[in-house]
């Protein structure tokens, strides 16, 4: 998959209507936001106009919608939001509202791709992160729900819904690209079972709620305003639910998603899943969870890309990609190293420019695993804004993460850095070219 830059809104779009389960009229305005913003809501009714991070660390209930808090401060059903601007391709943007929940619409993610396609999406200068699946994760919820994660080179999302005692149970399976997502998931409305709807109504939920922004299924019956979109419009809806609560771990995935039996509930335990393996990928406390796979590279795989050696291969194993632009290695970083014998004995520091040269070896491998580059021999160029924060010790496991800025030709930029148990050790922006061996 070649590297992708993110994306946001190119100007404000604004929507009003009414909330599915509180039934107040409220204002939506979609507004662009700089790279590494993600997703966020603000409270604009409030007085402090907090704002609330779409992350699954916000999610504080999941009763047929997802809400998050910040404090006491919430933002009710807000996975059609969500999913509209992760179907579209939109990495960073922020959602207005003067109230605590997003207008229901026709029950779908269209009226949110309206808003989407009515703001013009502009591209900006950093690479997108994704989180590329590398093996398989698996979420069990004990009450039927499965969903699987495995690897893929895309996106694609394979779901089967099941109502109760099996009834309209449905099949659906699609890759997300921006113009299936807006044709064939989007227009999918949301739906209910006629024995579920007088529970809701008694826990004070879908006050808003009508034929006109729900499918009711009475039996075998579908009550609606208008036919059925798709013949399986409720496995789409689905696939539309999981794509918006997915996105609550902070990272778009590269993967096929299998889901029987899907729910806010399964969803976002998911993104719980996927935040774990995110941070046990990057996890700096021993003792260190290395994953094995086609995520990483060990050291035999390391010296077939980088020519050097002993004792100047400051790279043991590569934990991780991410695309094609970010790596990750490790270091572990030994009494043995030769450099420890004289720099500072009494007090052994692993030196600063050794890091430097560390950082520099894994930016080399994001370029010299490209097609174009393979068999070439990386050249460090120049560091700026270099900062040493804490000393490296013996018995510390460095790790040493590089992501690629830009590329021309045979020249690459890289914001790069070095941790230890979670704390950045060393960080600078380094250059470095490859050429022919």
């Amino acid at each position: 998959m070649s590297a992708v830059r993110q994306k946001t809104l190119a100007s404000p779009s604004t929507m009003t209507g009414t909330s599915l389960h509180t039934g107040e009229q409220v204002t939506l305005t979609m507004k662009p936001a700089p790279e590494g913003h993600g997703i966020r809501f603000r409270r604009v009714d409030l007085d402090d106009q907090p704002f609330i991070e779409a992350h699954v660390s916000k999610v504080q209930t999941v009763e047929r919608a997802t809400t998050l808090a910040e404090g006491s401060v919430k933002v009710h059903t807000v996975e059609h939001v969500i999913s509209a601007l992760v179907g579209m391709g939109v990495d960073n943007a922020l959602i207005e509202m003067d109230a605590n929940e997003p207008p229901i619409g026709d029950g779908s993610a269209k009226p949110f791709v309206e808003c989407i396609k009515q703001a013009g999406i502009k591209e900006q200068d950093d690479y997108r992160s994704v989180f590329e699946v590398r093996e398989p994760i698996h979420m069990d919820n004990g009450k039927g729900s499965l969903i699987t994660i495995v690897p893929d080179k895309g996106l694609r999302v394979s779901c089967t819904q099941v109502g109760p005692n099996g009834r309209m149970t449905q099949y659906f399976s699609t890759e997300i690209t921006p113009e299936i997502y807006e044709n064939e998931i989007a227009p999918a409305r949301t739906f209910v079972f006629y024995e579920d709807v007088e529970p809701l109504l008694e826990k004070g939920l879908i006050k808003g709620g009508s034929l006109e922004n729900a499918v009711v299924v009475k039996g075998e019956s579908v009550m609606s305003k208008e036919a059925m979109r798709f013949d399986e419009e409720f496995a789409r809806h689905k696939i539309l639910d999981i794509l918006g609560d997915l996105m609550l771990s902070g990272k778009r995935i590269n993967g096929h998603i299998i889901a029987v039996k899907p729910g806010h509930g399964p969803n976002t335990e998911m993104a719980r899943l996927i935040d774990k393996e995110l941070q046990n990928t990057r996890s700096m406390i021993p003792p260190v969870q290395i994953p094995y796979g086609e995520s990483v590279l060990d050291t035999m795989e390391v010296q077939s890309i980088l020519p050097h050696r002993y004792p100047f291969l400051m790279v043991d194993r590569i934990v991780g990609f991410d695309g094609d632009m970010g790596c990750t290695g490790i270091k572990q970083v030994t009494i043995n190293e030769p450099y420890f014998q004289g720099h500072f004995p009494g007090h052994p520091v692993m030196p600063g420019v050794l890091q430097i040269e560390a950082m520099a070896q894994v930016g080399s491998i994001i370029l010299l695993r490209m097609p174009e580059h393979q068999g070439k021999v990386g050249y460090f160029m120049s560091a700026d804004k270099v900062k040493f924060r804490k000393p490296v010790m013996p018995g510390d496991t460095l790790f040493i993460e590089s992501k690629l800025l830009k590329i021309r030709r045979s020249i690459a930029s890289a914001q790069c850095r070095c941790l230890v148990n979670g704390e950045v050790t060393s960080e600078g922006e380094l250059k470095f070219a490859v050429v022919d061996s």
